[in-house]
């Protein structure tokens, strides 16, 4: 599968992507996965970064700030960006209880309006992964990171569980954008090292589990994600009034997180953590 380069992305679409995007994020309560499910995985990004006091960051696709949170409780100075105010805003609401300072502001990962070598350290937690158009993505996340500072990103990897989760997905999502690539693409190295290319040195690349104790079977990892989870919201609505169709995916969704849940009552979420020095 080809990447799209930055200069074929019409501007028309791109502008179409993001109020696409920006509407399906605000269609469910993300806040909610990443409390509930994935709360520790930003901490994991930070720590990998060794973002301590000082640091300049910029948090992609922040969401509701699950790895700018404790970035800025690292002593970090922190910039959340993300296409959704609504998710900035629950961001902000989680920051002030937990004592954090950072900035929170409305950007596109395909372009971010911040100045060339701005952050010590530029960082995305299941975030930048979710940009269709990966080249692009990855330019900027260079664009904006000083030379020698750091560049971290943490996906879910095309095989892992929520890998598995969009490929059950697919068949009944509406068609991506022309050009666009599958998120978990993110989650395999050779894809992400050929996106970041000679902009990176010192590369390094680990797959690691995160261990989910959210559900007691399949049918209540369904039921939450179709409650919480963009993408999953969107795909059902894309279905309409068919109710063959979104019972043959209640059937699946329900099915895989069966196959996943461990004699422990446990589930094990594979992602890829990347961690590169700019060039």
């Amino acid at each position: 599968m080809s990447v799209i380069e930055p200069r074929t992305v019409p501007a028309e679409l791109l502008d179409t992507v993001r109020a696409t995007h920006r509407a399906v994020w605000e269609s469910g309560d993300y806040p909610a996965v990443a409390d509930q499910v994935i709360p520790s995985l930003g901490a994991v990004l930070v720590e990998a970064c060794d973002v301590g006091p000082g640091d300049r960051v910029l948090d992609v696709g922040a969401g509701s700030g699950n790895a700018s949170i404790p970035a800025a409780l690292a002593g970090a100075d922190v910039v959340a960006s993300d296409l959704s105010g609504e998710l900035l805003e629950a961001g902000r609401r989680r920051a002030e209880e937990q004592g954090a300072v950072l900035r929170w502001e409305p950007a596109d990962a395909h372009g971010l309006p911040f100045d060339d070598g701005a952050f010590d350290v530029t960082m995305s937690c299941v975030g930048v992964m979710f940009a269709p158009f990966h080249q692009l993505a990855a330019a900027e996340l260079a664009r904006v990171t000083r030379p020698g500072g750091t560049i971290g990103n943490v996906a879910w990897t095309p095989d892992g569980f929520i890998g598995q989760m969009f490929a059950t997905l697919k068949p009944y999502a509406p068609p991506p954008p022309p050009g666009a690539l599958p998120p978990p693409l993110w989650g395999a190295e050779e894809h992400v090292r050929a996106l970041l290319g000679d902009r990176v040195t010192d590369v390094r690349a680990e797959v690691r589990g995160l261990v989910v104790d959210r559900f007691d079977d399949g049918t209540m990892f369904r039921d939450f994600f179709k409650a919480t989870y963009g993408p999953t919201i969107a795909t059902y609505r894309s279905l309409g009034d068919d109710a063959a169709r979104a019972a043959e995916l209640d059937e699946a969704l329900a099915a895989l997180g069966d196959r996943a849940l461990r004699d422990d009552g446990t589930m094990v979420w594979d992602y890829l953590l990347v961690r590169a020095t700019r060039a």
